[in-house]
């Protein structure tokens, strides 16, 4: 593994001498910007080991993405061997179907010190609840960024995350078979988490039953999204949907598209750069919200 090899994957060629605050941001985005966070290994019949050398191979050399257990592990890796003093952290994401958060841990962050201060940092979430920066772990305060605002709450050694959402302007022409995604309020809780280090091999249970259970979305859905320097993509099954950030001060665009088989492999090369070794089965099933915009 190298890390200039990674930098390449990522389009990342700046000065990275000081492990500081703005090169960790700059880094960041070049990751979020270039690794789709997708499930599709389990759609085309492959397996998805947790070794960090297998992440490696997977997304740095066959430019593929991953879920959060793959790509925040390459991050830390590369955030280690740049010199940051980075922890795995454990979280419990929110069900808006259930109203609750997930009773076993299912997500896993990072936590980043930099000169007595604490960021959390989290590449894998993806969709349009994913952040474009490191947020200052501090309780209480506002944190805008571009997708909206990010908002870190602390109780009793628990922390939560949520962010304040935009309104969605869809266009006439764009798919109208989406159904109504009932409104939640502007307040979308993401997960909740504590401090205690983590490591990867914590995840494996996780690793192996998400890839097995049928019960859990990332099963039911073939998820594939990629932050862009103004909004998002995200294919679903079927579903294309490209979203613009702040198309108004207080809305953002959403174009929603229902691709064809071939097309759905088209789409994934050439808004995505992925190909796949081997042939995807895409899915949705129904009764779920196939878009990314308010599920995921």
């Amino acid at each position: 593994m190298n890390i200039q090899e990674y930098f390449g994957r990522i389009s990342y060629n700046k000065p990275h001498k000081d492990a500081d605050l703005q090169t960790l941001t700059a880094i960041f985005q070049h990751h979020i910007q270039a690794i789709p966070f997708e499930n599709l290994s389990m759609h085309c019949g492959e397996a998805v080991e947790l070794d960090l050398q297998s992440t490696y191979n997977k997304i740095v050399r066959k430019k593929r993405g991953g879920w959060c257990l793959e790509i925040n592990h390459l991050l830390f890796w590369a955030l280690q061997e740049l010199g940051y003093e980075v922890c795995i952290l454990g979280a419990n994401s929110y069900d808006p179907a259930e109203k609750g958060y997930t009773a076993e841990m299912n997500h896993i962050l990072l936590k980043v010190e930099i000169q007595g201060d604490s960021y959390i940092v989290d590449a894998g979430f993806g969709g349009a609840y994913q952040m474009w920066q490191p947020l200052m772990l501090i309780s209480g305060k506002d944190q805008p960024q571009v997708p909206g605002i990010f908002h870190l709450m602390e109780d009793n050694g628990t922390w939560y995350l949520e962010k304040v959402k935009r309104k969605h302007y869809i266009p006439e022409n764009s798919n109208n078979d989406i159904p109504h995604t009932p409104d939640l309020g502007n307040i979308r809780k993401i997960y909740r988490f504590t401090l205690k280090p983590r490591h990867i091999d914590d995840f494996q249970e996780l690793n192996s039953y998400l890839q097995v259970s049928p019960d859990n979305i990332l099963r039911k859905k073939s998820i594939c999204s990629l932050q862009t320097t103004n909004g998002l993509l995200a294919l679903v099954g079927w579903t294309f949907t490209e979203m613009k950030y702040k198309y108004t001060e207080d809305m953002d665009l959403v174009n929603i598209t229902t691709l064809t088989d071939e097309e759905v492999e088209k789409t994934l090369k050439d808004k995505f750069s992925i190909v796949l070794e081997n042939k995807l089965v895409p899915v949705n099933v129904r009764g779920l919200p196939p878009n990314l915009v308010d599920q995921i």
